[in-house]
């Protein structure tokens, strides 16, 4: 079986560049041979990229958080618009709205997320999404504006209502589950891949958050970890791991345009 984490903030993990290639190597012992690398910052973007550039299986997004809305920096949309032409760049993000933490003001963070929306149009490319308290105005803006390539919901966070309400607009979406799916009380991420297509779920570790209750004494999750969320999974859906690998490998090929082999 093979695994694809399709969000590891890998630059948080760890800073040191040895550590981040132990944390790989680790991942690919435990079966998940493909990692898309999220930045943290554009700074943070530039560092991991070239530590990782030549390592098979490695993916990158690279994007601006909706908590660097106030200090994204000058050249912020040129950097992107011109990384996205390096090798195994594969998504723009992590971008999105959080009303939770209150990052600037709500009219700056759209404005922001469209612009990269934008940018994944023009480079033809998914966008990945962070969304945290603001679903109505994700869903409102994504209605008008959603790249042809696609969305990716990370680390999900809404309801099945939510997600059926995506689909039924037609919105080509897909659904990401971190660690927390495995938890016993997220009965709304239980609810919800119970009752989506199962050709739109993926998932992720959002390493190195999201620790899944296997490894809760943990003090940070690792791409390794993944099948632990894989399983969790393959027992709610009640279909063998084999089966459920395959099909999410495939997603994860698709979503970013990857081949399969």
């Amino acid at each position: 079986m093979q695994f694809f984490d399709t969000h590891a903030h890998i630059g948080l993990i760890y800073d040191d560049p040895i550590e981040q290639l132990r944390v790989i190597q680790q991942a690919k012992l435990a079966g998940v041979t493909r990692i898309v690398s999220i930045n943290n910052s554009l700074h943070d973007f530039k560092k991991v990229y070239a530590t990782l550039k030549s390592v098979p299986g490695i993916y990158h997004a690279v994007g601006v958080a909706p908590a660097e809305v106030t200090t994204p920096g000058k050249d912020w949309y040129n950097i992107i618009d011109e990384s996205v032409s390096l090798p195994n760049v594969v998504a723009i993000g992590e971008t999105g709205l959080d009303y939770y933490k209150q990052f600037g003001d709500k009219n700056t963070q759209i404005e922001l997320f469209i612009a990269q929306l934008e940018l994944a149009q023009k480079h033809n490319l998914p966008v990945i999404i962070h969304n945290r308290d603001a679903g109505k105005d994700i869903f409102d803006v994504l209605s008008e504006r959603i790249p042809e390539k696609g969305a990716i919901f990370h680390c999900y966070s809404e309801d099945a209502v939510y997600a059926k309400k995506c689909l039924d607009a037609g919105l080509n979406v897909y659904f990401s589950f971190a660690g927390n799916l495995t938890y016993r009380n997220a009965r709304n991420l239980h609810e919800t891949v119970l009752n989506v297509p199962q050709d739109r779920i993926l998932i992720e570790t959002e390493s190195p958050f999201m620790i899944p209750a296997e490894y809760r004494e943990r003090k940070r999750t690792m791409p390794a970890y993944l099948p632990s969320t894989a399983k969790f999974l393959a027992e709610m859906l009640e279909i063998p791991l084999e089966e459920l690998s395959v099909k999410l490998w495939q997603n994860s090929c698709r979503i970013f345009n990857l081949p399969e082999a």
